[in-house]
């Protein structure tokens, strides 16, 4: 989805004049009307003013983005006007804003998080805003948006087309989340082959499903292919060309060494031997192998997490609002409450199923999906020989065993089905390995859920016996936190996260205490560097202090990795600080008894958590302070 597609023409006015910042909201909101894209004007506009009581929404360079999701947005849109004169809206540099957008996202999804990261790092862009505050007309401030985002954003495609003979070099990024680093690592990519003059087309795997798809044309013509990803990605396709699989990472901070590992012929040829084959091209070693399978059923049990985590959390606040605080059946007293929480509940008890299904369909391909996700339902219903109806459920644990041992399973019956006459080969696929994989799995399960509940009933016990008892949890939550930190993205920091969203299925409070710490853990660093570019200003460059400002809008929204290049850029500084910041805010988190189910949304869901949000708040703005003094301490003055 382009920016352009958001921001219809009505919704500009240009040459605006307003008296202070409720006319300049005023304003927008009109804007949003008048295009039909609200159903409530004065609920949207609560939404607005709430999000604006957390801190302003002005980000600096005579910009502001006001924005709020409402279930009063028909559809995701943008407002703009420009205000020659300039308004005051408290922007942190304390400069008047003379070019706003509004942001209206609906309450599902996370579009409105992809178009505030796309707008703000088109915003750092001076020549660009500078452009946007003297266009004449709507069309032509359309124009100037759809321009530079056809040229600063890799994911779209770009008006220059390979040449005759075809782009030289390919590429293929993805994370398990499909957020940040994948996009990061295609305009690293992109940026590095227009500077060495190599043409190159990058293919994104986001969140959005896969954007910029490589055509068999491309392939064939190409002289390699670069694979960045954190998990597994369709290879079938490239048989017979050199391929180079590396992380998502090194797309991001080593684009020219990639390229010029394809162009100097240093990789070897990738051959397939299976048709719909999703496995690794560049021989991986057998710890980054589990890890892909990890992270492919961990990106496809999010949304479930996420969506459930927050229905349910809606649920306890309605039921909270309606005065059953202290009901036995507390989220499903009032009619409305029971009914979020049912529907939250069956979309989180799905996520299991859902993580085992996909890390065995990451092993065996298609094959595995069924005994990936029988063996995880086994797990949550605890299935055993002499109860198959369930006993003691072995969890998110069972879940992941699941998914590992099904996918070999399946391997093997694939293998030992190998010798069969090829009269059979039709009948394999949709009889001898579904039937073979469910006695399989289903003896598998049911041989180990006995051990594996009681594992789980103890780590249950024991999280519990943690949050009871003073002086246990906020330890835990502080190290969580702190790991948010550490690579920012990477594997410590998916560890932590992963181990968090897997507690969410015990649904206790012990467990809804690590996910708030895990969540501030990782707002934490992009909210610390920012700080400290507004603050301790000597300590960075003048790029990185125009760059800024979207860390304060990544912080909130938790998306880490907005901190990445100032951690690659100053390693010693910049990392401890953020460690240390982070797990300063995770242990007052949990010493403020802050309790979260929605994994994922940063500000977003502050309003769904149990006990007082402004503790919590309190907690991250201590952690960011604390990371922006280390920062100051650690980190020089420079001289430009």
């Amino acid at each position: 989805m382009r920016i352009t597609d958001l921001l219809k023409a009505d919704a500009v006015a240009l040459g605006v004049k307003v008296a202070d910042k409720s006319a300049a909201i005023d304003k927008l909101v009109s804007l949003h009307e008048k295009c039909g894209n609200l159903t409530d004007v004065a609920a949207y506009k609560e939404g607005i003013l709430a999000r604006e009581e957390m801190g302003t929404t002005a980000i600096g360079m005579e910009v502001a983005i006001p924005h709020a999701k409402s279930e009063a947005v028909k559809a995701p849109a943008l407002s703009a006007i420009t205000v020659p004169d300039g308004v005051d809206y408290g922007s942190p540099d304390g400069a008047p804003c003379k070019l706003l957008f509004m942001i209206a996202a609906t309450l599902d999804g996370d579009v409105h998080l992809e178009v505030l990261a796309r707008l703000m790092q088109m915003l750092m862009h001076e020549d660009f805003t500078a452009k946007l505050k003297a266009a004449s007309s709507q069309r032509e401030f359309l124009s100037i948006i759809d321009a530079q985002e056809t040229a600063q954003f890799p994911d779209e495609p770009k008006a220059e087309a390979a040449s005759a003979s075809g782009y030289r070099v390919l590429a293929v990024t993805a994370c398990p989340t499909g957020i940040a680093h994948t996009y990061m690592a295609a305009e690293a990519l992109q940026k590095a082959g227009d500077e060495m003059g190599v043409s190159i087309k990058v293919e994104t795997n986001g969140s959005g499903g896969a954007k910029n798809v490589l055509t068999d044309e491309e392939i064939a013509a190409c002289e390699g292919v670069i694979i960045a990803a954190d998990k597994n990605v369709e290879t079938a396709r490239f048989d017979g060309k050199p391929v180079y699989s590396t992380k998502v990472a090194d797309g991001i901070h080593k684009p020219k060494e990639l390229i010029d590992k394809i162009i100097n012929k240093e990789v070897a040829v990738f051959h397939s031997d299976k048709k719909a084959e999703s496995s690794s091209a560049g021989g991986d070693g057998a710890g980054r192998t589990i890890y892909k399978h990890l992270m492919n059923g961990v990106s496809h049990m999010l949304p479930f997490v996420v969506a459930g985590g927050i229905f349910t959390a809606i649920a306890f606040l309605i039921d909270t609002f309606a005065g059953n605080a202290g009901s036995g059946d507390f989220g499903s007293v009032n009619a409305v409450a029971a009914w979020f929480k049912t529907i939250g509940g069956v979309a989180f008890n799905l996520m299991v199923p859902i993580l085992a299904g996909y890390i065995a369909m990451s092993i065996a391909d298609r094959p595995g999906l069924l005994v990936g996700l029988v063996g995880g339902f086994l797990a949550t219903s605890g299935a055993t020989f002499l109860l198959p109806g369930g006993d003691v459920p072995s969890g998110f644990l069972g879940g992941l065993l699941a998914g590992f041992v099904g996918g070999y399973l399946m391997l093997g019956i694939e293998k030992m089905c190998s010798k069969f006459p090829r009269s059979l080969e039709g009948i394999k696929p949709v009889l001898v390995y579904p039937l073979l994989g469910l006695a399989g799995i289903g003896v598998v399960m049911c041989a180990i859920n006995p051990i594996m509940g009681l594992i789980n009933t103890a780590m249950n016990n024991a999280l519990i016996a943690m949050s009871e008892t003073e002086g246990l949890m906020i330890p835990l939550c502080a190290l969580l936190a702190g790991m948010m930190a550490i690579d920012m993205g990477g594997p410590f920091n998916k560890a932590a996260y992963v181990f968090a969203t897997g507690m969410l299925s015990f649904q206790t409070d012990a467990a809804y205490m690590i996910m708030a710490a895990v969540m501030i853990g990782g707002m934490v660093p992009p909210l610390a560097i920012a700080l400290s570019n507004t603050i301790f200003k000597n300590r960075w460059t003048e790029e990185e202090r125009r760059n800024a400002p979207v860390n304060y809008i990544m912080g909130l929204s938790f998306i880490t990795e907005g901190a990445i290049p100032y951690a690659a850029a100053s390693p010693g500084s910049v990392i401890p600080s953020c460690i240390v910041g982070s797990a300063v805010a995770g242990a007052l988190s949990a010493l403020f008894g802050c309790k979260l189910m929605a994994p994922h949304g940063g500000v977003f869901v502050f309003a769904t958590m149990q006990g007082t949000w402004y503790w919590y708040v309190l907690a991250l703005l201590i952690g960011s302070v604390v990371g922006m003094l280390m920062l100051a301490l650690l980190k020089k003055p420079i001289k430009e």
